[in-house]
């Protein structure tokens, strides 16, 4: 069952190794599927006005106390995040850099192209198939072995330590960064706590999905 996958798969066209410049046509073109994919479920999820992502309510609460940026601080984040990879053995590759480009890339056009639905149904809905999306796009990405993004190699990282089940590691990670920014001060809704609750499923989802379907 999909719930307990505990290692990312490996496929006919993943990567050999993270750090790979020159990495084959169909390797790239999944990566840059799966991380707009990832972008357009990140984007999505702000359309629906049902909350932000759990770490942008990190962001949010620590930025009530501190004077920065919610985007500094949400860059700050990312960078320590990347230092914690030191002592999870976790290595990046142009899949790192291409996160933040493609996801930043995505996030914008949806928020430039699309509307917020009007009835509540249909909000729900909207950040339900966000989470769906991220699901998705995160097992393209992550199975290509391009080197993750941080939270994704923060994931990966404390799998391999703890040899728990991606879903409950990542559902883990979500919850006490959604509850560290809520205590903070960090506004909450009903997507925030889908995002929290159900990303970790959904990326488990992804995986086995695209290692049954794409292999």
């Amino acid at each position: 069952m999909f719930l307990t996958i505990k290692k990312i798969p490996k496929v006919s066209w993943s990567s050999e190794k993270p750090l790979n410049l020159r990495p084959k046509l169909t390797t790239f073109f999944f990566l840059s599927l799966g991380l707009s994919l990832f972008g357009i479920g990140e984007g999505l999820l702000l359309v629906s006005y049902m909350g932000a992502s759990p770490w942008s309510v990190f962001a949010q609460g620590i930025s009530l106390h501190v004077d920065y940026s919610i985007g500094l601080i949400t860059f700050f984040t990312s960078l320590i995040v990347i230092f914690l990879w030191v002592f999870l053995s976790q290595k990046p590759g142009i899949g790192t850099i291409l996160n933040a480009i493609i996801i930043a890339a995505m996030i914008d056009i949806c928020l430039n192209y699309f509307q917020a639905p009007e009835t509540f149904t249909a909000k729900i809905l909207l950040a339900f198939f966000s989470v769906f999306l991220v699901g998705i796009g995160s097992g393209f990405y992550l199975i290509a072995n391009l080197g993750p993004g941080p939270r994704d190699g923060l994931m990966t990282g404390l799998q391999r330590k703890t040899n728990l089940p991606i879903a409950l590691v990542r559902a883990l990670m979500e919850i006490t960064v959604v509850s560290i920014g809520w205590y903070l001060g960090g506004t909450v809704g009903i997507g925030t706590l889908l995002f929290a609750f159900g990303v970790g499923p959904a990326v488990a989802l992804g995986l086995f999905l695209v290692n049954k379907i794409f292999s």
